[in-house]
């Protein structure tokens, strides 16, 4: 029914920058809040960035607050999220979601996921 793909990511020395992007298949894709989660080996699934449906407004988790962006293109049915000053402990595959109401950091706020993609940071 609802499919989310995500692309954009790679491998990146510290320091570095990458752009995720997030295609979501539908209509009615400016309806709905989306976010970005992140899972590294042997760690639980954690909240990284969300984006209401308009695009105005927005909330981080601390530990990528000043460093990444993310934003939306609704006449694309696109989310992005922009990682600058790339640490190793940003390694993880990338997950992007739906939402059901508005941007939460609570991972059952979201109702479709993509299939993930791999972001490796080197020291």
């Amino acid at each position: 029914q609802v499919h989310l793909v995500e692309s954009g990511g790679g491998l990146v020395q510290a320091g570095g920058s990458l752009r995720l992007s997030c295609a979501v298949s539908g209509r009615t894709f400016s309806m709905y809040a989306m976010g970005w989660f992140r899972q590294a080996p042997g760690k639980e699934r954690e909240f990284v960035a969300a984006i209401s449906g308009s695009g105005g407004s927005t909330r981080y988790a601390d530990s990528v607050k000043g460093r990444f962006t993310i934003s939306r293109d609704n006449a694309k049915n696109t989310v992005y999220l922009q990682m600058n000053s790339l640490k190793p402990e940003d390694t993880a595959v990338y997950y992007c979601a739906r939402g059901r109401v508005g941007p939460t950091i609570n991972p059952g706020g979201y109702d479709y996921w993509g299939q993930g993609t791999q972001v490796t940071v080197s020291s």
